[in-house]
């Protein structure tokens, strides 16, 4: 997969597990972060792993832009490492694999529109979340945008106006993240929930993701114009027709992907 200054990147069995491992910076999603960052889940992507499980050394999953990197750029500049980190969250949502999270501890700003942007997440019990630039000088604008996705408008803009931090129990209430786990027990939890949402076909759910994230923030007529193709479409693949005939034959199936 390559080796990289602030990443782990190893392969276990069908998953790969990307580990942001800079923790002396709070894993800070500097430029060159956010690029080994984008080059991971791309490599991971054109691979044939079926899952892929984001997570982070230190004592932070992520504490968002690193404001060293910001401070020393120009309007240009900042405008770059922001469509670079919109690129990586969307890599993220375009690779056919399930992604999830594996938050052990703080994710705030950039770090928390991670979180967001992954299809599951399980956080520890002592993890928290926050969009702080409410309370700063610089407003949370792109990290909000997959946030708000996952949460109702009010506690978006509680989270986003008053900056304070939410637990995870809280995160898990609020649609942020899938699980919130004891400690101990995040790991577990994590390859238990990658296990359920990586069975069946790799190629069928690999299109399933992707046409759920076109179809979700759009007006529901349009929704089910794309999702009606591609179902129709996605009924002569092999996969499908497996799944139907080992239903109709009592059997287990046996995927071709």
């Amino acid at each position: 997969m390559g080796d990289y200054e602030y990443l782990l990147v190893k392969h276990d069995a069908d998953t790969v597990r990307i580990t942001m491992n800079r923790p002396e910076r709070r894993n800070a999603l500097s430029g060159a972060h956010l690029l080994e960052l984008l080059d991971a889940f791309e490599k991971a992507g054109r691979g044939d792993a079926t899952g892929i499980v984001l997570a982070a050394e230190g004592k932070a999953f992520s504490s968002g832009h690193d404001f060293a990197d910001v401070a020393a750029r120009d309007l240009a500049g900042v405008r770059d490492l922001l469509t670079l980190c919109t690129k990586v969250m969307r890599t993220i949502e375009s690779v056919p694999q399930v992604v999830i999270a594996r938050v052990h501890a703080l994710a705030t700003a950039a770090g928390c529109q991670l979180v967001a942007s992954c299809d599951l997440a399980v956080a520890a019990e002592s993890a928290a979340f926050a969009l702080p630039g409410g309370k700063g000088g610089w407003f949370c604008h792109t990290p909000a945008v997959p946030v708000a996705r996952n949460i109702g408008r009010k506690r978006l803009m509680e989270l986003a106006m008053t900056g304070d931090p939410i637990d995870a129990r809280t995160a898990a209430e609020w649609g942020l993240i899938n699980y919130a786990v004891p400690d101990a027990e995040l790991d577990a939890r994590v390859d238990e929930l990658l296990a359920r949402a990586t069975r069946g076909s790799r190629f069928s759910k690999g299109v399933g993701k992707q046409t759920l994230y076109a179809q979700l923030d759009r007006p529901e007529a349009d929704a089910y114009d794309i999702a009606v193709e591609v179902m129709a479409s996605m009924s002569q693949a092999a996969g499908a027709k497996e799944g139907m005939a080992a239903f109709l034959e009592k059997r287990r199936a046996v995927w071709p992907d």
